[in-house]
């Protein structure tokens, strides 16, 4: 039976990571001319970043609302069915961008692709739940490498792409490729779940009052969150930050380029920290990186030219590739089986949240202080994260295990 089971994981993981790519690059793909294709649809020109904005966050926010339904689902039913119904209602509802005729139906696209996605924590529950939990850290840590080395080719291609065929056909292609993942999905991922009736299902109630220390899990929830508030708030002004640095020529290539370097070095180095984290306890390498990723905001504040700011990026994305994995991979040692996919919901939850609140905070900072200040606050954001971190493991800090 444990051989059965060592094949499997490892297929899915492969298969998985082949959706998380997919799904991750098609969301990114289309990031960079969200706002052209608003201008396009005839919105007045003063309103254009408004609705390109709340494109982009209203899928994240519906998301964010509905993740706990769909968790509950999946712990009743199985992974594999949400990820099947993910993959197969994102086709249409990126697919069927190319054919929307003003910018309330693209909203209601997006608003539609926020309430059926779920692809991604799907399969990251489907593996913390099939991966032996010593490899935990190095399954998810690949796992993760899927989705950002999506989302970091996404830009590249999308904007090459969109100046050769023309943004409609992008989305066309990204239904396409999202239609690909979903039959890769159906035949190739093995699932052995029983479905769990009503009567005997555990209860979110039961499910939180099994968990032994809640504090960590709070914790863990807004470590989630604050990871993807501090991502998100440079998102919106790096580009800004990088002509403001005195780089003049090349400004989109160039701002590209840093914005993937980060990619890069996390989608290098993801795996490598998770076998280290299984190693050597991954509270402590997420503790590690916490402190390491504060150190990175404030040399990106201190940063003269865009070269500088480019390494010091490349850098930082080695404890990126760290954060998240250590983060699942102790929300999956700290869960129950039966729950896994709730606890992995209500993370999203809050990652959802910090996608939201991040790029709000980024714009608010930098129009009322200016562009380094930005990188000030959320390197203390992240500091104020890693001192209560500390202390939610000050008990663990000599084991290597929390459970």
């Amino acid at each position: 039976m444990n051989n059965h089971n060592e094949v499997n994981w490892k297929q899915n993981l492969r298969v998985a990571w082949l959706g998380n790519f997919f799904t991750g690059g098609s969301f990114s793909l289309v990031m960079p001319f969200m706002a052209l294709y608003v201008e396009e649809l005839g919105v007045p020109k003063n309103k254009v970043e408004w609705y390109a904005g709340l494109a982009v966050s209203l899928s994240a926010l519906a998301s964010a609302l509905i993740a706990p339904l769909w968790g509950r689902l999946a712990d009743r039913y199985g992974r594999k069915p949400m990820m099947v119904r993910a993959s197969l209602v994102m086709t249409f509802t990126m697919g069927g961008l190319a054919f929307v005729p003003n910018v309330f139906w693209l909203l209601a696209l997006r608003l539609l692709n926020g309430l059926f996605s779920g692809y991604i924590p799907n399969s990251t529950a489907l593996i913390a739940s099939q991966a032996p939990k010593n490899r935990s850290g190095y399954a998810l840590g690949t796992l993760a490498t899927g989705m950002i080395g999506g989302s970091l080719i996404g830009p590249l291609l999308g904007g090459m792409l969109a100046e050769g065929l023309g943004i409609r056909q992008v989305f066309l292609l990204v239904g396409f490729i999202l239609l690909i993942c979903n039959f890769l999905t159906v035949f190739l991922i093995k699932e052995d779940f029983k479905p769990v009736a009503k009567a005997n299902a555990m209860s979110t109630r039961e499910l939180f009052s099994s968990i032994k220390d809640k504090q960590i899990l709070i914790g863990l929830f807004v470590t989630s969150m604050i990871i993807q508030i501090s991502a998100q708030s440079i998102a919106p002004i790096l580009t800004l930050y990088i002509r403001n640095l005195g780089q003049t020529e090349n400004l989109m290539f160039v701002s590209g380029l840093i914005v993937s370097a980060l990619g890069f070095s996390s989608m290098l180095s993801s795996s490598t920290l998770g076998k280290i984290g299984d190693k050597i306890g991954n509270h402590r390498l997420l503790l590690i990186a916490l402190f390491y990723s504060f150190s990175m905001y404030v040399l990106c504040a201190l940063a003269r030219n865009s070269l500088e700011l480019g390494i010091v990026r490349f850098m930082y994305g080695f404890g990126t590739g760290a954060l998240m994995p250590s983060v699942n991979s102790l929300l999956t040692k700290i869960t129950p089986r039966e729950g896994i996919s709730r606890i992995f919901s209500y993370n999203q939850m809050f990652m959802n949240i910090g996608q939201v609140v991040g790029p709000f905070v980024g714009s608010a900072i930098a129009t009322g202080m200016g562009y380094r200040s930005v990188f000030y606050v959320t390197s203390l954001i992240v500091f104020v994260n890693f001192v209560w971190s500390l202390i939610n493991f000050r008990k663990y800090l000599k084991v290597k295990e929390i459970a």
